[in-house]
């Protein structure tokens, strides 16, 4: 994924394997404002594992304003056996506060979309929490919630409970 100049003073980029306390911080940035560090058990190492290591399993790219990273988007590729093909599935895009309503997080959006019809994906997909006001940033671009579906979450301390059973 090449740098993308967005407009005056604004840069995509691609994370590089020296930016890992970059990500972290930005980790530790959402997870704060979505109340929720106490949920926060990755460390600079499980990162770069994960994204870094032998197979990556997630991607990474920055929003610098005048080369200050000011915020960040992780995704990574799902599958849909009904659509047959690839999604992008958008863990985070986060916006550090004293940079929002720039266009940041609507360059970075975009940037997701762009990549997604790049890939040939045939949807992109993403959770929000219930009071994000980017619930309207998205539904303006013609996003909603999916009728129906609720997510279910299983973490790894309910693994060996389940194979129990």
């Amino acid at each position: 994924m090449a740098e993308t100049e967005t407009k005056s003073g604004l840069n995509i980029r691609s994370a590089e394997k020296e930016d890992i306390p970059l990500i972290f911080e930005f980790v530790k940035g959402i997870a704060e404002f979505e109340n929720l560090s106490h949920l926060v058990t990755a460390t600079e190492e499980t990162l770069e594992e994960s994204m870094f290591g032998e197979k990556r399993y997630a991607e990474v790219f920055f929003a610098e304003l005048n080369e200050v990273p000011v915020g960040f988007t992780v995704f990574f590729h799902n599958f849909s056996t009904f659509v047959g093909k690839q999604g992008l599935y958008i863990e985070d895009i986060f916006v550090k506060p004293g940079f929002r309503g720039k266009g940041i997080g609507k360059a970075m959006f975009m940037h997701c979309v762009k990549l997604a019809k790049e890939r040939n994906c045939g949807r992109m997909e993403w959770a929000v929490l219930d009071w994000n006001p980017a619930r309207e940033f998205y539904e303006y671009f013609g996003a909603g919630p999916v009728d129906g579906w609720h997510i279910y979450r299983m973490g790894a301390d309910k693994f060996e409970s389940a194979l129990e059973k």
